[in-house]
């Protein structure tokens, strides 16, 4: 494992980090809670220190699994965990894939974070995180003044936007970065979509922020793993269930043209992480691990051969070709015009 280290902050973690969606959601498959707990100590033992939790994972479920897992280390990993969604009486199957009420007011964010700190069984989180914050979040001065207020109590070492759900919200990203200098922004962004991913990395080095990048979706929801083939079929309650067929034909076709990154040395799925960790800015990679396998296999990629400029060449041509696959444009939610950002 390697490790990188915040710009301006003393908040270092690994390249790659553990998502707790996989271990506290059922959208991944049901662990229990010992399950959970032996997975994320397995990490651990494999040189990962950064887990990405949320308080309404679960409803509170991914942040209890941390609190069990590391409450006798607490000061070698970093807890990073989000806020701003009001899952007060929803049930623990988050009424499937629908979206929670959003609440962003100073009063809600305070309560959130004592409750998070209380089933955390810590004092501080290390990076807190508007979880899919919109537009109207990135404009609110008040939940920023807020923010900038836990952090100066210790409650916070530093706060982030973590964006979605599903791909898009640019201009959420963007202004984040060059309106307040974010420390820390978590996008979707991996070889199959780089869109907008591109531009919300290239939006620190415009505005020469202090932003470190955390990314999720790195395998494309699967894809990039290379297990997949057309007949592949998904469990109930798996959100891939939910997609077109085209996305998962159109997707094996794409990878089949990634073959070439696979090595006796390093797997399709350790490449897309490659891919990833080539830029500076990104601090660390959350690829979504359900099994002890897949564990292995991505904790070990920052070991793995990096990426040699003929192969990100080729990476390029099949992205700007879209890999000879004709297809509707994706459907982007958020906010992905500047008109739209300025009503």
């Amino acid at each position: 494992m390697k490790y990188r280290t915040y710009p301006n902050s003393d908040v270092t973690v690994s390249e790659v980090g553990f998502g707790l969606w996989t271990t506290s959601t059922s959208w991944w498959g049901e662990k229990s809670d010992d399950e959970a707990v032996a997975m994320l100590h397995a990490a651990y033992d494999r040189g990962i220190t950064l887990y990405d939790a949320a308080d309404t994972y679960g409803n509170g479920r991914s942040e209890v699994q941390l609190a069990a897992a590391f409450g006798d280390r607490r000061e070698r990993v970093v807890y990073a965990t989000k806020f701003g969604y009001d899952f007060s009486g929803s049930d623990a199957a988050r009424r499937g894939q629908s979206e929670l009420p959003q609440d962003f007011s100073p009063p809600f964010v305070r309560a959130a974070l004592e409750a998070s700190l209380r089933r955390l069984r810590t004092d501080y989180i290390d990076i807190y995180q508007m979880h899919n914050a919109r537009i109207e979040q990135i404009e609110d001065d008040a939940l920023w003044n807020l923010l900038e207020s836990l952090k100066r109590e210790g409650k916070v070492r530093m706060y982030g936007v973590a964006l979605g759900p599903a791909i898009g919200w640019l201009y959420e990203g963007v202004d984040a970065v060059k309106r307040r200098n974010v420390a820390s922004l978590q996008i979707i962004w991996n070889m199959l979509e780089q869109y907008p991913g591109n531009e919300q990395i290239a939006a620190a080095r415009d505005a020469s922020a202090d932003t470190g990048y955390m990314i999720r979706v790195p395998h494309s929801s699967g894809l990039l793993e290379g297990h997949y083939t057309a007949e592949t079929t998904f469990p109930k309650g798996d959100h891939r269930r939910h997609r077109p067929r085209e996305w998962l034909v159109n997707g094996v076709e794409k990878i089949e043209q990634l073959r070439f990154l696979e090595r006796p040395d390093r797997t399709l799925g350790q490449a897309a992480i490659a891919w990833l960790l080539r830029e500076p800015r990104v601090m660390s990679v959350l690829p979504n691990i359900y099994d002890r396998a897949q564990l292995e296999e991505f904790a070990a990629a920052p070991d793995a051969p990096p990426l040699e400029p003929g192969e990100l060449e080729r990476i390029d041509a099949l992205y700007r070709q879209n890999f000879g696959i004709a297809e509707p444009p994706p459907a982007f939610k958020g906010t992905m015009t500047r008109e739209a950002a300025l009503r």
